[in-house]
């Protein structure tokens, strides 16, 4: 009976334990597919002017800590009521001076009300073709960021047509840093900041930037990391795209359908420790090649040709580059090579050649042969 007892309460033990596991699970889960679900996490709402907002009923909802406004977009307007406007330029130019300082009358509005009521505030830059210094002084000349205030490049593709280049993305936020001491975050899709991670040996600064990532699903599971993104400052995650009457991933209150939502996943105070940024993300090593040759005799076989991808940390060079923004980078070059194994490839083709050519004299190949990067046999004799 005793060791029936001790057996009953052991596997009622190891049930608990299991159900605890798994409601752990469960609740970490949760939290990594809907983190808005999650209510210690703080609610960030982004809006442009023409969204409508009912401030007092806005603020009953304690979770939205952080409010980001629409400031600039693109090159600053010409006032100056000539030149081309395409379109009636006297009446194009009044409406823009209307448009501009009610708009301005506006942010400004809405900052000193999201200040007031202790919420973080930010302001973001859509980014246009044009000159990208023009651009980044528009900014910084409409949003008149403080020191505790989030800058957002706001890039919405990459189709220079369409959006800002790149490479012009990055002389914007290297000019930012300039004028400010702080870098912008970056805010953009999946598609946009996979591409970027994806060549970020040319795109260093803006892989580099802190992510505002913009994401309509459930979930991101499968996408982190991502280049030097191991996970995203900021995740858009519902607006009016998958926001309606009858389902809306988060609803918040005083504004309609059409607002944009943010979630971080931390609490509102350790949101406000990080909340102005204004740094680089550390640069994880990149991918590099080895191309090992040995050329020996003529014809089809005369080049053999083997290739290795570096993974290990081996310490190769340190060396200085420069950003398309023109700030200096200390780049560390890591990586290691299977030598061996490249070798067999290289002495299997230069045996095929000998095999070819009927006779030739064997390689000389020292005790450091492998860790060459080329290999200069002897020539084979001449017909």
């Amino acid at each position: 009976m005793a060791k029936r007892c001790i057996s009953t309460t052991g596997m009622i033990l190891r049930l608990a334990t299991f159900i605890g596991l798994a409601f752990a699970a469960a609740i970490a889960r949760a939290g990594e597919m809907e983190p808005w679900k999650t209510k210690s996490n703080a609610i960030i709402v982004d809006a442009y002017e023409m969204n409508s907002i009912d401030w007092e009923t806005m603020l009953g909802d304690k979770r939205v800590s952080g409010f980001i406004a629409k400031a600039s977009d693109g090159l600053p307007e010409s006032f100056s009521c000539t030149g081309d406007h395409n379109g009636d330029t006297f009446n194009h130019c009044k409406t823009m001076w209307r448009k501009y300082a009610v708009s301005r009358e506006l942010y400004q509005t809405r900052r000193m009300i999201a200040r007031s009521h202790g919420l973080l505030w930010g302001a973001y830059h859509l980014a246009r073709p044009g000159n990208p210094v023009d651009q980044a002084n528009h900014f910084l000349d409409y949003a008149d960021p403080r020191d505790d205030e989030l800058m957002v490049l706001d890039l919405e593709g990459i189709d220079p047509d369409k959006y800002m280049s790149l490479e012009d993305a990055a002389i914007f936020a290297g000019h930012i840093k300039t004028r400010t001491g702080r870098y912008p975050i970056l805010y953009t899709n999946h598609i946009t900041a996979k591409y970027i991670a994806a060549h970020r040996a040319k795109h260093r600064l803006l892989s580099r930037l802190p992510l505002w990532y913009a994401r309509y699903k459930p979930d991101i599971r499968q996408v982190f990391p991502m280049g030097n993104w191991d996970s995203y400052a900021l995740w858009q995650f519902s607006s009016g795209i998958n926001c309606g009457k009858r389902r809306c991933p988060y609803r918040v209150p005083g504004t309609l359908d059409d607002i944009d939502v943010n979630v971080a996943a931390m609490s509102p105070l350790a949101l406000k420790a990080i909340w102005a940024q204004g740094a680089l993300l550390p640069e994880k090593p990149l991918p590099l090649m080895l191309v090992a040759q040995a050329e020996r005799g003529t014809g089809m076989l005369a080049v053999a040709r083997a290739t290795a991808m570096f993974s290990e940390p081996l310490l190769v060079s340190r060396a200085d580059a420069t950003s398309g923004a023109g700030s200096g980078v200390d780049m560390l070059v890591t990586g290691s090579i299977d030598f061996a194994r490249q070798e067999r490839a290289l002495q299997v083709a230069i045996a095929g050649n000998d095999a070819a050519q009927g006779a030739c004299s064997k390689t000389e190949a020292g005790a450091d042969a492998p860790a060459s990067i080329s290999a200069n046999p002897i020539p084979c004799n001449a017909p």
